[in-house]
């Protein structure tokens, strides 16, 4: 073993070698281990076999049978604890211990199920989903268990002696209690079980059809046209919008086709819809959107549409001008057809943003490899906050593909703080998305040991070679930010309660750090420390750095109002029922309001809106977060983006608490003042008027 050891290294360090005389910069270790390929693992092909996550039965498929029965047996074995213990802190003990033995099977299975490579792993990660789902609404339907919590919230005495988390932790179980309908009687809390077993089969079946490709007939298409579409004999496979397509017919084609009407998917979002609204009027709320907003920064729809229709008219001046702007540039390189349509702004913005400032990402890439990124992420969370990324070598079975990376996350005093798995490159069948996943948990455990958390950040990077590192493009790296913030919410966010760990907190601030993190990758000051040309060691000038920043602003009013008219639109089809009209019907009544670019008929963009599944009334959560991290980014990190003591406080103030803490009060530890709707609005507006970073770097 010690042996196999030793030349794994040397493999490593051989191929180090090679490329340090390709390459005349020096990596950290973390840098490295992004920047080379994965070596050494094949010698362990003889070792025994681990689980996945270091999960010993998860090493088969089967696994996750025996994992979802051992969860349900302890659970029961806590229901009934719970349920004989006289009422007191305990009892919040308890609860946590029984979200967390069942957490920990669903939250990793529901990562497998979408990004293993292996179907037989997906398939049995996604029936342990299903076991697992149903038992939780049980659970959050049975009368015993919940007179156990009742009884402790009812005593005033008791709840007086509660320190503010636990007490938040027992409130938020009893609001799950009465969101499912506890306080029914049997037959009417059957029928709630029923409906949300409904509701996450028809989301299920929703959200795979949001991804169903369309197809045509050739012959109805110039070949020119088709010939961008994978073909399939006399048909041609359309699969997205091809956005950025610079012919105009091309992206006409992908939009009508790709966005025409499936009569099963528009029948199983009206089901959905109507499910969701059915559960809310059975369990007391008026609406879907009122059940769905309760402990939010928003806290009902209300405040919600009179935040949207405020953004919208500070807007609208803005976003015409943008599109007058297009439609000029659509105009000068198409003048037979210069009509603006939903399928122009993507592509028109991108040839104004080059045209008027130079930005082609190919020149930026070689300065943004896999590897200078993630140095530049340590460095920054080293100088703010005292933490390193550190690589670790997974044991064999222990990731779903070999190159996914296993980073330690360490503070300079408190030591490991948990782990983060980067499943980072492209691969088949892969999920086409940037995301982040909890796979576990933190929490304080009874015999005093910390339970330390466990994340996957997830996202579709291309994968390196022997002769070229993953280079990013500047698109790429801000992702790579932003779900960086997500995790070290995840790794900071050090409750007592897995319950309120990390990123488990209201939606609408649950994406502030990450959005934050956009902020640093984007400030000449952060950049300037890792962007460096994998080659020649160059640093990235500053004249790019600007320029990159400026163009972002342009368009971007056009960019946010489509946000605006999303949002309002999820708020709609959640809000009062009956609809009174299909959602096609909606669709186009709301982006007559809030968008301003027509309605393309025998269209339905609604059915491929994926986010009614996992942001349901919420999908105005990007806009209210990212006002509270402009707010936060102004007060705490402007002058200074490695300034510790404004990191340490942004750690204490709002990263610490996870959900454990109303999301305002944090917002307003930290801002020292509590932010109004026009506050939140006025913040985004301005990030338009200003970019931050330019400003800083002219007046220097």
């Amino acid at each position: 073993m010690l042996c196999a050891r030793r030349l794994g290294g040397l493999r490593a360090g051989l191929r180090a070698g090679l490329w340090a005389r390709r390459v005349s910069t020096t990596w950290s270790p973390v840098g490295a281990a992004f920047n080379v390929q994965p070596q050494g693992r094949r010698l362990d092909l003889y070792g025994e076999r681990g689980g996945l996550f270091g999960v010993p039965e998860l090493s088969a498929p089967e696994g996750f049978r025996i994992a979802q029965e051992t969860a349900l047996r302890k659970a029961d074995e806590l229901v009934e604890r719970v349920c004989s213990v006289p009422p007191g802190p305990q009892t919040v003990a308890i609860f946590d211990e029984l979200s967390d033995s069942l957490c920990r099977v669903a939250d990793l299975a529901d990562f497998v199920k979408l990004a293993h490579p292996e179907a037989a792993f997906r398939e049995a990660a996604d029936e342990a989903c299903r076991s697992i789902g149903t038992a939780v609404e049980r659970l959050n339907t049975n009368v015993e268990l919940h007179q156990s919590l009742q009884k402790l919230l009812a005593d005033k005495k008791l709840v007086d002696s509660l320190d503010p988390e636990t007490r938040r932790v027992a409130e938020l179980f009893m609001f799950d209690f009465e969101i499912s309908g506890i306080h029914l009687d049997k037959e009417k809390r059957k029928r709630a079980v029923d409906l949300n077993v409904k509701i996450l089969d028809l989301s299920s079946t929703f959200l795979m059809g949001t991804n169903f490709p369309n197809k045509i007939e050739k012959r109805l298409l110039p070949e020119h046209v088709w010939q961008h579409f994978e073909p399939a004999g006399d048909h041609v496979v359309v699969d997205s919008l091809h956005a950025e397509a610079p012919d105009d017919l091309v992206r006409e084609a992908a939009y009508k086709v790709f966005l025409y009407p499936d009569a099963g998917q528009l029948q199983c979002l009206e089901e959905l819809l109507s499910n969701r609204d059915l559960l809310a009027q059975l369990v007391g709320y008026p609406t879907y959107a009122h059940r769905a907003l309760q402990g939010t920064i928003a806290g009902n729809p209300e405040t919600v549409m009179q935040f949207l229709e405020k953004l919208s008219d500070k807007l609208s001046e803005r976003t015409t001008k943008e599109f007058e702007m297009m439609r000029g540039m659509k105009m000068k390189l198409n003048p037979q057809n210069s009509e603006l349509m939903p399928w122009d702004p993507p592509y028109y913005s991108g040839v104004i943003r080059a045209e008027r400032y130079n930005i082609e990402p190919s020149l930026y890439c070689p300065f943004f490899s896999l590897g200078a990124c993630m140095d530049g992420l340590s460095v920054l969370f080293h100088r703010l906050l005292g933490i390193s990324l550190q690589a670790e070598q997974p044991v064999r079975g222990e990731v779903w593909c070999e190159d996914v990376r296993k980073l330690a996350v360490v503070h300079e005093s408190e030591g490991l703080l948990g782990y983060i798995y980067c499943d980072f490159f492209q691969r088949a069948d892969k999920p086409h998305q940037d995301c982040h996943f909890t796979v576990r948990g933190g929490r304080l455990k009874a015999d005093g040991d910390y339970q330390l958390p466990v994340v996957v950040l997830m996202l579709n990077l291309p994968c390196p070679s022997r002769n070229l590192p993953t280079l990013l493009t500047p698109g790429m790296m801000e992702n790579l930010f932003h779900e960086m913030g997500h995790a070290m919410h995840s790794m900071l966010g050090r409750t007592r309660y897995q319950h309120v760990t990390g990123t488990r907190c209201p939606t609408d601030f649950a994406e502030v750090p990450s959005i934050l993190m956009e902020y640093f990758a984007n400030d000449y000051r952060v950049v300037h420390q890792f962007a460096r040309h994998y080659q020649t060691g160059q640093v990235l000038p500053r004249s790019m750095v600007s320029r990159l920043c400026e163009s972002k602003k342009l368009c971007a009013a056009a960019d946010m109002q489509l946000q605006v008219f999303y949002a309002a639109l999820d708020q709609v089809y959640h809000g009062q029922h009956p609809l009174g009209r299909s959602t096609t019907d909606i669709l186009r009544d709301t982006q007559e309001k809030f968008y301003g670019l027509p309605y393309v008929p025998n269209t339905a963009w609604q059915l491929r809106f994926s986010h009614l599944v996992g942001y349901g009334a919420k999908y105005y959560s990007y806009l209210v977060s990212r006002a509270v991290a402009s707010l936060v980014w102004r007060e705490c990190f402007l002058q200074d983006p490695f300034n510790r003591a404004a990191g340490e406080r942004y750690r204490r103030e709002m990263l610490a608490h996870g959900g454990g803490k109303e999301p305002m009060l944090m917002v307003q530890g930290l801002l020292q003042k509590c932010p109004s709707t026009d506050d939140f609005v006025d913040a985004l507006v301005s990030d338009l008027d200003l970019d931050f970073e330019t400003f800083v770097m002219d007046s220097e």
